[in-house]
Order: structure tokens, then C-alpha cells, then sequence
């Protein structure tokens, strides 16, 4: 099918900056490739039936040294890892029983 091939090729061949296809993008580019007027519904429809799924992105960083990134998690994540309730745990409810 042409839409999918045109799904295929990425957002960034169509002129957006990433490669990211949301529903806006998709009527957008439906309606100038195709020449159909399509609702932003309408295509998050169309795009479900062909197969497609939306999804999270995940964000990962381009340039990550991971060496570095497990050094500092042993040597300077415990220092300044908030420290655990000290002593017992306390009671907050007005019919405390220390103080009847």
C-alpha cells in the first residue's frame, strides 16, 4: 500500500525533524500526497487497521559513556542517596497508644 511505504520511508523524509509519525503528521501528509481530507481520528483509525500502533518513545542518550555511567552509580550515587527513616516508625493517629 503506497501509505505504508510512504510510513516506511520516516517523518524526516517528509520534512519533519525527527522520526516520529503522530496523527497530525499522518493527516498532513495523507492530504498532501494523496489529496484526501482526513480528521486527525479519522487517521489514528486508519493507521490501527493498516497495523500501525502508537507508541512512548524512548529517550536515550546519543553520546552515553555506560562505563562512566556505572562508576558513578557505585561510587557517587550512595553519598548523596537520601538516607532511610532512622529509629522506629512513628504513630500519627490521635488514639496513639503511648499516650494513653
Amino acid at each position: 500500500m503506497q501509505l505504508e511505504t510512504a510510513l516506511e520511508q520516516g517523518a524526516a523524509a517528509y520534512g519533519w525533524s525527527d522520526q516520529r509519525w503522530t496523527a497530525p503528521r499522518v493527516t498532513t501528509l495523507v492530504a498532501e500526497v494523496f489529496h484526501v481530507s482526513y480528521t486527525t481520528r479519522g487517521v489514528a483509525y486508519l493507521l490501527r487497521r493498516l497495523g500501525w500502533s502508537f507508541q512512548v518513545l524512548a529517550h536515550r542518550a546519543t553520546r552515553r559513556d555506560n562505563a562512566r555511567v556505572a562508576e558513578w552509580t557505585r561510587r557517587v550515587w550512595p553519598a548523596i542517596k537520601a538516607p532511610g527513616r532512622l529509629g522506629n516508625r512513628g504513630w500519627c493517629s490521635p488514639t496513639n497508644p503511648a499516650r494513653a
